[in-house]
């Protein structure tokens, strides 16, 4: 028997076509669900995950007044030439 506890471990998992801000290299990044950060396996830049509380900008598909307004059918004739 082992002395690992019950949840198993998190591997770090790279992230497709991401591009370090530190130099620039392509497909070096990997997000690390433990510790919370993202990093770069080729020049060591760390930076913490940003929080998942984090409010997203209101655009006009996020409001909820857009949401609620219906716009009517209208008939559409099409025209042969």
């Amino acid at each position: 028997m082992s002395d690992s506890s019950s949840e198993p471990k998190q591997r770090p998992r790279f992230v497709a076509g991401a591009i370090c801000p530190s130099c620039q290299e392509m497909d070096r990044m990997v997000i690390d669900g433990a510790a919370d950060e993202r990093r770069c396996v080729a020049c060591g830049f760390v930076e913490a995950r940003p929080d998942a509380g984090a409010s997203m900008p209101a655009t006009r598909v996020t409001r909820a007044s857009a949401r609620r307004v219906e716009t009517e059918a209208e008939a559409v004739r099409l025209l042969d030439e």
